[in-house]
Parts: C-alpha cells; structure tokens; sequence
C-alpha cells in the first residue's frame, strides 16, 4: 500500500498554505464546450450508482474513466454495471489516491462513507481535480473549513450532492416564497425525516474479508478491529466514520428550509434525543429533535429512524409556515394551505425525482444536479450548492450533534458558527486522525 506521505510526495500536490479567498466560481478554469468531463467515480456500494446514472445521462459532456472502490466484489459488480449503462468499460481502481496521478481525469465524485468525505475531497484539490462530494461534505466542522479554504487555494469548484438544490419545483417553490406573495413572510420551517431501521446488534471481532481492504477504508480515522457489524453500512452510527442520522439524512432537508428561509447560522443550537427503539452499538440517537434559533426565525429538524412515522403523510419533508399559509414540499412535489388547512396548490414531480424510489438510487434531481456541476466546470455557471453554501447546512448538523453529545444549548459565533462560551462542546470540533493520514493543510 502506498502511504500517504509517498503519495503527497510522488505527485507534488502538498499544499504550502490555505488562504480563503473569492468565490470558487471566478476560479472555474473553463473548459472548451465540446469537451468532455473526465470524471472518477469513487465509493461505488450506494450512490456511487446515482453519480453513475447522472453521469450517463449526461454523456454528451462527460465520460467515467475511472471507478475506484477498496472493496474489490463492490469494485467488479459496479464495474460491470458501468460497462453495461455507459456502453463502454472504464477502468476499475482499488486505491483512490492513484487516479490523482492521472492528468486526464478532471473531475472526481466522492460516495464513500463520511470520514473519507473531505480528506478525498481536499486530495482530489491539490491534484487539480475539481470534485463533486455527497453530503455530508465533511465529518466535523473543523474539516469544512479546511474543504473550503482549499477550494480556494487550488481555485478548482467543488459541488456538494444536495440534489434537491437542483429541483426545477423546488427552486421554483423558493422564489415564490421569497417573494412574500404566497405565504406573506416565512418566519418557520419544521423539516422531518422517518425510516424503519432495524438493530445493528453487538459487532463481533472478525476476520477481515478478503475482498476489503481495511486498512485504506480506515483511511484517515484512528485504526480500530474489524468487527461483523460495521461494513458496508452500519458505519453510518458509528462516531469515529459516520455522523448519524443528522447529517446522513437531515442535511438535505435543514438545507432546503434554510435555503427557504434565507438564513446563515443560527444564534442557537439545541438537541434532545436518545437511542430508544434498541439496545445495541449505534452511537448516535434514533429519535432526535433539534431547534435552530435565529432573530426572527426558527429551523426544526426530527429525527425518527426507527418510527417510519412522518409527517403529513411523507417520511421526509419541510413545512414552511409564513404568515398567510403554509407550504409543505419534498423531493416529489409540494401542496399550499391556507390559514384553515385547505389545500389551495399541489404540484407533483412527473417520474422519479427521489432515490429512496430506486434500488440503485437513481434520481432525476442528481441528474440535473451533476449537469449544473459539468455547466460549472465548462461554462462557468453558478454552482446550486458550492462547498461554501452548503458547509453551513452540514456544520449547524454537526452541532446538533455536539449539541446532544454534551447535552446543552449551543451559542454560535454567527460569523463562523463557531461555539462560543463552551470549551468543551468546542472540543468536538475537530476530530483525532490516523498518524500520518490527517489531511495536509501546510
């Protein structure tokens, strides 16, 4: 395996400084508009299926050269997928860092689990790459910072997958609610998500399989034993890979409210919750409330990942009440009430514009989401989520975390979102690495 530091070494792309600078779209390079994207696809188990789908449906911009998974039976069944959608076969990789060294591919996209988010990112920056990362864009704050200033150093765009940013209804919905002409002005939204998750049980240690390699899908986080119950999942409760239920999910849904709404950082953070429904080794709650407080507004956010009960008849949504009515829009469509509840305007998306619709996450909002990101990259066009946009999205979640995990109130700087008056809580804010694999910032 190749170590970090070999790699950083062999290919030159150590950074000597971050500084945060202008917009990332002044440093799109722009390529010819007949020239196609070369892209990378790398975590191929989930939505490394919906970046391939969007990717093909954009073939007239973009090709997949590359398909990178450490997990060499993911690596040949995506592969073969691959070969069979785009008509053509790219090359499979096992080792990520390898495709950086390749100067034909432009872009890559990141699908692996979320301790690999911004370090894969910020590598993918300094080799001159511009990168297209599912949310949540980083595991801690500290690293969306870093994400952000490095955006900035190397002058390359990246886009974060808050597909729903890209939804034709949804952006309309937006203006017309800004306008103050549908609901007077919104001061509230209340967003939601609800799935049936079963136990993760007690992980047993285990041999590691043949096909994985552990040690590079450890990466950046503190090396710990292979255990039955972690791969290819169930890292997603585990403090030291994923982030929960908050950010797995919640992020898509606090975004759009936030974006609704027009706000930045919140004054104030609270969560209350638990991990009710089982007793076993998930380590963040199944049920979780949390309020954003701002001057003369307020985000909520539940979490019921064990329910399967949502609200207004959706497992996942936002209801934006303004002073005349309230609308309540998912990725599907959205209805308009009236102050007595009356339905007065429905619009339901034609097709499948969800990818809890689709075994392999396909969904018609990635697709014009990667083509607002390949328009980036060739023309210029102004990003719908940049890293900048949607770090905010990403920290207050994170906060929501810190919130539980030291169970008080959060104060934030509402220039940074930093925590203020708390030491403890802002211990959290940054994360231990692996020796050696922490991301290079100098």
């Amino acid at each position: 395996m190749i170590s970090r530091r070999t790699f950083v070494t062999n290919t030159a792309v150590t950074a000597t400084g971050l500084a945060i600078g202008a917009s990332a779209r002044s440093y799109a390079q722009i390529m010819g508009s007949n020239d196609r994207v070369h892209f990378a696809i790398n975590g191929l188990n989930g939505r490394g299926y919906a970046h391939l789908s969007a990717l093909k449906n954009n073939a007239k911009n973009s090709r997949v050269t590359h398909v990178a998974d450490v997990d060499s039976n993911i690596l040949a069944k995506f592969t073969a997928e691959a070969t069979k959608e785009l008509g053509y076969a790219p090359t499979p990789m096992g080792d990520f860092r390898k495709i950086l060294e390749m100067k034909d591919i432009d872009a890559i996209t990141i699908a692996t689990p979320d301790h690999w988010h911004a370090p894969m990112a910020i590598l993918g920056l300094q080799a001159g790459k511009h990168v297209y990362v599912e949310k949540p864009s980083s595991h801690n704050p500290r690293e969306g910072e870093w994400l952000i200033a490095a955006r900035d150093k190397h002058k390359k765009l990246v886009q974060v997958g808050d597909q729903q940013r890209s939804a034709p209804h949804t952006i309309d919905m937006v203006e017309k609610i800004q306008s103050g002409k549908l609901i007077g002005r919104a001061y509230y939204a209340k967003a939601w998500y609800a799935n049936t998750r079963k136990s993760i049980g007690h992980g047993k240690p285990a041999p590691v399989p043949a096909n994985l390699n552990w040690d590079l899908w450890q990466g950046p986080a503190p090396r710990r034993a292979y255990t039955d119950n972690v791969a290819p999942y169930n890292w997603h409760w585990f403090r030291i890979y994923g982030t929960g239920e908050a950010l797995n999910n919640g992020t898509h849904e606090v975004d759009v409210a936030r974006w609704i709404l027009g706000l930045d950082w919140p004054n104030k953070v609270t969560a209350t919750g638990g991990r009710y429904a089982y007793k076993d080794d998930w380590q963040f709650p199944d049920t979780m409330v949390t309020n954003f407080e701002y001057p003369d507004a307020m985000i909520s956010w539940d979490g019921y990942s064990c329910s399967g009960d949502g609200l207004y008849k959706r497992s996942r949504g936002v209801a934006v009440h303004g002073e005349t009515g309230t609308v309540v829009i998912d990725r599907d469509g959205y209805d308009v009430f009236d102050q007595k509840d009356k339905i007065v305007d429905s619009f339901r998306v034609k097709g499948n514009s969800s990818s809890s619709n689709d075994l392999m996450s396909r969904d018609s909002m990635t697709d014009v989401h990667f083509e607002n990101f390949i328009n980036g990259i060739q023309k210029g066009e102004k990003l719908h989520s940049p890293i900048e946009i949607a770090n905010v999205s990403v920290t207050i979640l994170q906060l929501s975390n810190i919130s539980w995990e030291v169970g008080r109130q959060l104060t934030l700087d509402t220039t940074n979102g930093h925590i203020k008056g708390d030491p403890e809580a802002m211990k959290s804010w940054g994360r231990e690495y692996e020796k050696g694999w922490a991301p290079t910032t100098a």
